[in-house]
């Protein structure tokens, strides 16, 4: 139903991306929605209280959250209406509903661990690759580092990327506001430790929830794209995914990670360091733990490839339902 909204919001954020003087001005969506976030989580989330309150504020904060969401997005799709002429209330809507897309800002992000091995080493690495990951990275040696970047690659197009698309074209941009408030509270209070178990519970099960349909959609697309990019193997994708996506602690992040590493000839996941602790988790494809900064530039063309294909797509359903 919102399929050109999606598709324009797309183009959109592909050739801007979120303006740095924008930010600077007004901060973006997800820094407005992080600081109720936090409001909640310092007023609501009381130590004193038993598990199963501080559970049932957590579901309070998450409502809150979702209607504060939902209720700007249909504030603003109901606003662009009053503009003269359709195009001009899409366009408007679009122009908002890109600041949930981080296509562009993915690449940059990721493209900069690859630089930074490239031109400083492996302290240049790990301090790059620290701003898009939560593992520690003194842990990491180069391939490490490699590997954690191409990791957050992929899960992240499918959280970043691939899902507010997919929301923001089934509901438009209420349904894209309140997939990024989900998925920002969950990046915030959505972990298993004794101060977030209880009030993030509703947080990371609603995100898990919401991100389904799109981490198996950004596994066909990197399969897709795998089959078009020079290097990569859209049979290894698919035989990685179709033996390991299941197996990773997350019910989303194995997708991604799987088409990925088999796209890749790589084999990413496996234990990993965070605050300290190792976390055990299932390797995702089968091919070399050594990774360097070429395998990094490698997977950001196979990620590019990834994104033309989604856009392809979207275009292509936004024709068939509007001919547009």
């Amino acid at each position: 139903m919102f399929a050109a909204l999606a598709c324009l919001a797309l183009v959109i954020e592909a050739a801007v991306g979120y303006p740095d003087a924008v930010f600077r001005v007004v901060g973006h969506p997800v820094t407005w929605l992080g600081r109720l976030i936090a409001w909640c989580d310092r007023h609501w989330n009381r130590d004193a209280d038993r598990p199963g309150r501080r559970r049932l504020l957590g579901v309070l904060a998450l409502l809150l959250l979702a209607g504060a969401s939902v209720g700007v997005g249909l504030a603003v799709w109901r606003g662009a209406l009053l503009l003269p002429g359709p195009l001009a209330g899409l366009a408007a809507t679009a122009l908002l509903a890109s600041t949930s897309i981080a296509q562009r800002s993915l690449y940059l992000h990721v493209a900069a661990v690859a630089a930074a091995l490239e031109t400083g080493g492996l302290e240049a690495g790990r301090a790059a690759v620290s701003r898009i990951v939560g593992r520690d990275p003194t842990s990491l040696d180069e391939a490490g580092v490699a590997r954690a970047a191409i990791e957050s690659l992929a899960e992240n197009f499918s959280d970043g990327v691939v899902a507010p698309v997919f929301w923001l074209a089934v509901a438009g941009l209420p349904g894209a506001l309140l997939y990024k408030a989900i998925n920002t509270a969950d990046s915030m209070i959505g972990h298993k430790t004794a101060r977030h178990g209880a009030f993030g519970w509703a947080a990371a099960r609603t995100d898990d929830l919401v991100n389904l349909p799109a981490s198996r959609l950004a596994a066909l697309w990197l399969i897709a794209a795998a089959n078009r990019t020079p290097g990569a193997e859209g049979a290894g994708a698919v035989g990685a995914v179709m033996r390991d996506a299941g197996r990773h602690r997350s019910p989303n992040a194995g997708w991604p990670e799987a088409a990925m590493a088999g796209a890749l000839g790589l084999k990413l996941a496996g234990p990993r360091v965070y605050g300290g602790e190792t976390v055990v988790d299932a390797y995702m494809g089968d091919g070399r733990r050594e990774a360097d900064a070429a395998d990094i530039r490698a997977a950001l063309r196979l990620y590019v490839r990834a994104c033309v294909v989604q856009a392809v797509v979207v275009g292509a359903v936004a024709v068939a339902l509007h001919g547009l």
